[in-house]
Parts: C-alpha cells; sequence; structure tokens
C-alpha cells in the first residue's frame, strides 16, 4: 500500500488550496469529496440504487441527483442516512484504492475532509491538519458562499472542533495568514513525506 498522508481541515480552511501546492510539485491527489461525487453520476451503479430507493424524483431533470433533496430526507431520517451510507462508503472505499493503487509518486495526498468525524485517520501513515481559527473559517465560509453567519456556524457546528483536528494531526499547517506561506510550508512537508516514504518501503516488504 502507498504511503498515505490524510489531509483534513475544517470548512473554510483552505484545504484546497493546499492540496493544489501538494499536486505542483507532483503528488498524485485523492480526493474524498470528489470521488463521492463521482460514484453517484448519472448511469453509475450508485445513482441507480439510489433512485430505486427512493424513486425517480430523487433525480433532477437532467438526470443527475438532487443532492438538495436527498439532504433533507437523510438530515430528518437516521435510518435513510444509515442506508445510504450503507451503500456509498463502500463504493468510496472501492474506487479510493482504486486511485491510489495507480499513483504515480512515492507518496499519496488523501484529501478527506470528514476524516475524524468518520474516524478515517487511523487509516492513513500521517495527518496533515490545515488550521485556522473558527472566526476565520466562518468569514471565509460566507464570502465563499454567500450565507449568513448563522448558516456558517451551522456548518461549523455540525463538523468536528478545531481541538479535535489538531489532537490527532501529526503536522499543521497555519493558513490564518496569507496563502503566500502554503507554498513553502508544503515544500518543507513534502521532503519529509518523501523520506518517510521511503523509510517506510523497506518495512512493508519484509
Amino acid at each position: 500500500m502507498v504511503y498515505t498522508v490524510a489531509l483534513t481541515g475544517g470548512i473554510g480552511s483552505g484545504k484546497s488550496t493546499v492540496a493544489d501546492a501538494f499536486a505542483h510539485l507532483g503528488v498524485t491527489v485523492v480526493d474524498a469529496d470528489i470521488i463521492a461525487r463521482q460514484v453517484v453520476e448519472p448511469g453509475t451503479p450508485g445513482l441507480n440504487a439510489i433512485i430505486g430507493h427512493f424513486g425517480p424524483t430523487i433525480c433532477l431533470p437532467d438526470g443527475t441527483l438532487n443532492r438538495r433533496a436527498l439532504r433533507e430526507i437523510i438530515f430528518s431520517s437516521p435510518q435513510e442516512k444509515a442506508w445510504l451510507n450503507g451503500l456509498l462508503h463502500p463504493l468510496i472505499h472501492q474506487q479510493t484504492q482504486a486511485e491510489m493503487t495507480r499513483a504515480a509518486s512515492a507518496y499519496v495526498l488523501w484529501v478527506v475532509p470528514l476524516l475524524l468525524e468518520n474516524q478515517l485517520h487511523s487509516k492513513a501513515n500521517r495527518v496533515l491538519v490545515v488550521d485556522v481559527t473558527p472566526e476565520t473559517q466562518i468569514q471565509r465560509t460566507m464570502q465563499r458562499d454567500g450565507v449568513s453567519r448563522e448558516h456558517a456556524e451551522l456548518i461549523l457546528n455540525a463538523q468536528a472542533s478545531r481541538e479535535a483536528r489538531l489532537a490527532v494531526a501529526d503536522d499543521v499547517i497555519d493558513n490564518n495568514g496569507s496563502p503566500d506561506t502554503i507554498a513553502l510550508d508544503v515544500a518543507h512537508l513534502h521532503q519529509r513525506y518523501l523520506q518517510l516514504a521511503a523509510q517506510a518501503v523497506p518495512q512493508e516488504n519484509k
């Protein structure tokens, strides 16, 4: 199994910016959010199963999944949420493993926003947390998504706490300041991860 660095952080922390910086250095990035969307694209077994369970009205007129309608259903029904998770998690896991197997770089950056919430941190060799203050998260989310402060706070409160993320972090990138500093931080971590990945190879082959 390829050496895996899990990247996580709360909403508005700048995970995508950090992931892009690693990708610029040639690191294979496997993004859990992207995979979660791919497994429910039109024609996939995932979407077909959802239509079979909830009916055709769960799709928009263009045949794509009506995510807003699905969210409303699972938020109001723990049973339906459990059913959906039981369907999607294996599909997401299967595609994640396939992408990691195809990785061309010495290690993989696995972007998982809900790393703690889904208790996946033990599946990575190392955990990198993008850290910002809650106020920064709120301001960035309001600006990016055009939502109210109350809405941004609700999203923030539904996620793992800043303290919980930092408690499982092996490495931390402070993204409270200028984005210009990220490239330097990522370059230093990249060299460290290359060393760790190289050290892990002989152990895995024993």
